[in-house]
């Protein structure tokens, strides 16, 4: 997972250079090849590369097209588009488990290798299918030339690292709050996810009923990622960031609520909430990544955004097992990772405010250029047939 998401910044100069077609298409190969090459070694350190790297980063270039070629076809219903296209997932992540149970003791693991990447191999023709509409976000033949003979080595460099790390995005303020609000509150995202069923096995003795947990999230995740896409088109601009808001503020509190859960059954209840926080904050996410920046720069928006999430996401588990290796049990572990996704709600619900505040700075400052314009020119408008520089002669 982490690998998905530290290479989704390249994947976003692959997308707007080569398409999302291309991108998804090759990803997939690169994911295939990964997961193949699995079956045919033994070694933990050899895995670490053909499934640890090859899969990740071909998983990494599979997804992000599919987040951003929903913008080409979706405008007044991306958010539906986005749930729909999401909750698909739901399905596999409830079923995958038990399938994968059932076919690694039956074939073994080598050969459900094999099986996945036979998965994999769809995806390629699936990733076919994409048709981008909206033109490639590419600077103009004058600005590819850009006076290349008339400057140094270095300044050369610097530009082509300019016109592949399109870093304009970050000149948003809007972005750089949303996307560090977001940043913070996955350092504690994860955590119940990855410890919930050990926690269980520890301190409920239940080692066969936790697969109940994965189907509650699975479920709730699907139907919270269905519901909030079809919200979030009824809620205008920014606004859809109070979805956001409250889903990490609830999963903030859910996490606290796991070791106040004196039965079975309360888990059962927390998972419910903590599947509908997911479904909420991923639907989400592309919807606002365009309104932000629109959609010419929403690739390398979402690239940057699940870049800066890499990091946070894949250290919270560690810290959280640490914690339980320190103390013996997850109590702390749990409370300290509802903090994060609770600052994170409240950096994430200035956003809409601050870009109100900007709005209207613009407009003061429109109608004030207006005005100035209006005095500069003599004798009213011009006449249809003048040209604008002979109004200056």
């Amino acid at each position: 997972m982490g690998m998905i998401f530290f290479c989704s910044p390249i994947v976003s100069i692959f997308t707007d250079r080569i398409g999302c077609r291309t991108t998804a298409a090759s990803g997939a190969a690169i994911a295939f090849i990964g997961l193949l090459s699995s079956s045919f070694t033994k070694s933990l350190e050899v895995r670490y590369f053909t499934y640890g790297i090859l899969f990740g980063c071909g998983s990494s270039f599979a997804f992000q097209p599919s987040l951003v070629i929903l913008g080409h076809y979706f405008k007044r219903r991306l958010g539906l588009a986005n749930g729909i296209v999401a909750g698909g997932s739901c399905l596999f992540s409830m079923s995958l488990p038990f399938f994968l149970k059932t076919v690694g003791s039956t074939i073994g693991l080598a050969h459900t290798f094999q099986v996945l990447s036979a998965f994999m191999f769809i995806q390629i023709l699936l990733s076919l299918t994409f048709r981008p509409i909206l033109p490639p976000s590419c600077d103009s033949h004058n600005d590819r030339q850009d006076k290349l003979a008339s400057r140094n080595m270095k300044q050369q460099c610097g530009s082509q690292m300019r016109k592949y790390f399109n870093m304009r995005v970050f000149r948003r303020q809007t972005y750089r709050i949303w996307a560090f609000g977001i940043a913070t509150a996955v350092l504690g995202y994860f955590v119940p996810y990855v410890h919930l069923i050990k926690y269980v096995e520890e301190e409920f003795k239940e080692n066969e009923k936790e697969w109940i947990l994965l189907v509650c999230l699975g479920a709730t995740s699907g139907l919270g990622r269905l519901v909030s896409g079809r919200i979030g088109d009824c809620i205008p601009g920014l606004k859809k960031i109070f979805l956001q808001v409250a889903s990490f503020m609830l999963l903030g509190l859910m996490c606290m609520m796991i070791p106040q859960c004196q039965a079975f059954e309360g888990v059962i209840v927390v998972c419910l909430f903590l599947g509908l926080c997911d479904g909420f904050f991923i639907t989400i996410m592309a919807p606002i990544a365009f309104e932000l920046v629109g959609p010419m720069q929403a690739s390398q928006a979402i690239g940057y955004l699940l870049g800066l999430m890499a990091i946070p996401m894949t250290a919270g588990p560690p810290i959280a097992g640490y914690l339980h290796d320190y103390f013996g049990n997850y109590y702390l572990a749990f409370y300290l990772a509802g903090v994060p996704p609770i600052i994170g709600g409240l950096v994430l619900s200035v956003v809409p405010l601050i870009h109100q505040r900007m709005l209207k700075k613009q407009q003061m400052d429109s109608g004030k250029d207006k005005m100035l314009a209006s005095e500069t020119v003599m004798n009213g408008e011009l006449l249809p047939g003048c040209p604008a520089t002979e109004a200056h002669v």
